[in-house]
């Protein structure tokens, strides 16, 4: 399937087939993060409900830490 993340075109497995599984395959659904799927935001509750298609636009935002 492809997507574009964060502006970038993607190609991620077809096995994803929601929100949840995309953060866990991107290694990031530990952190922060805000979701965006096709200029909806998401709540986290929605992460695993939220079904990905082809051609999805998506928008990921999470803090890093620093100093």
């Amino acid at each position: 399937m492809t997507l574009t993340i964060n502006g970038e075109t993607q190609t991620v497995p077809d096995t994803i087939e929601n929100v949840r599984q995309l953060l866990e395959y991107l290694h990031i659904q530990n952190r922060i993060v805000i979701v965006e799927v096709n200029r909806e935001i998401l709540q986290k509750e929605q992460h695993a409900v939220t079904r990905l298609s082809n051609g999805d636009t998506i928008e990921l935002v999470h803090f890093v830490g620093g100093g």
